[in-house]
C-alpha cells in the first residue's frame, strides 16, 4: 500500500518570501548589507543605496556621488593658465651705457642732473623692449667721456635669442654679452636722453601762470 503524502494546507513564509518580485526586499540582501556595513564601518543603510545605485546606473556612466580622477586632479582643475612668456627662460646681462658727446651741452644746461637724466632714458628704453636674435651692428656715433654719467643694471633678457646671437655671432662664447645686445640697446636710450631734453626744454619754454594780487 503506498503512503499518502499529506496535503500543504497553509501558507509556507519562508517559501513564499522566495517568490517576491519588484523592488521588494530578498531575503539574505539585508544581512549582506550588515556584513560590507561592519568590515567598511559604513552605515547599512549607504551600504545598500550605493548597491541599488550602481544596478539602476547604465554601463560606463559615474554615480553623481562619485567623482573621477581627472575632476578631482587640482593640476588639471584648478591650475591658472600661464603665459608663454612667463615660461620663457631669460638670462641676466649687464649693461652700461652713457650719453653721447653732442648730447652733453644740452645735459649740463638743461637743469637737472645728467646721471638722473641717463638712468630716467634706460628705463624707458627697457621698459616692454624684447630682445632681437638678429644681429645688430655697434652704432659708430661717439660717446661721452664723462664717466660719471654712467647708468649700469642687469637686464633680464630672452635665452632663446641670445643663443642665437651666440650661436652665430660667438660660436666660442668669448665676447661679453653686452657686446652682442648693445647694438639694440645703446640707440634706443640714446632716443630717450633727447626725448627726455626736449621735454625739459619745453617746460622750460612755457610761460608761467603770473596770480596778480
Amino acid at each position: 500500500m503506498r503512503k499518502k503524502i499529506p496535503t500543504i494546507t497553509r501558507p509556507d513564509p519562508a517559501y513564499a518570501a522566495t517568490l517576491q518580485q519588484g523592488d521588494r526586499e530578498v531575503p539574505g540582501k539585508e544581512d549582506e548589507a550588515q556584513v560590507t556595513a561592519t568590515k567598511t564601518g559604513t552605515p547599512a543603510a549607504d551600504v545598500d543605496a550605493d548597491r541599488h545605485e550602481s544596478e539602476r546606473l547604465p554601463e560606463g556612466a559615474v554615480a553623481p556621488h562619485q567623482v573621477t580622477a581627472e575632476s578631482s586632479d587640482p593640476h588639471t582643475s584648478l591650475r591658472a593658465p600661464v603665459s608663454a612668456r612667463a615660461l620663457s627662460p631669460t638670462r641676466k646681462i649687464d649693461i652700461r651705457v652713457n650719453a653721447l658727446e653732442r648730447q652733453e651741452a644740452a645735459l649740463q644746461t638743461c637743469g637737472v642732473e645728467p646721471a638722473h637724466v641717463v638712468r630716467a632714458a634706460l628705463r624707458r628704453a627697457v621698459k616692454g623692449w624684447q630682445l632681437s636674435p638678429v644681429f645688430a651692428p655697434v652704432a659708430e656715433e661717439r660717446g661721452t667721456r664723462n664717466t660719471q654719467w654712467q647708468a649700469r643694471t642687469s637686464l633680464a633678457v630672452d635665452a632663446d635669442s641670445l643663443n642665437v646671437l651666440l650661436r652665430d655671432h660667438d660660436p666660442l662664447d668669448v665676447l661679453s654679452k653686452w657686446a652682442l645686445i648693445r647694438g639694440q640697446v645703446e640707440p634706443r636710450i640714446w632716443g630717450e636722453i633727447d626725448k627726455i631734453l626736449e621735454e625739459i626744454s619745453a617746460r622750460a619754454a612755457s610761460p608761467h601762470e603770473q596770480h596778480t594780487p
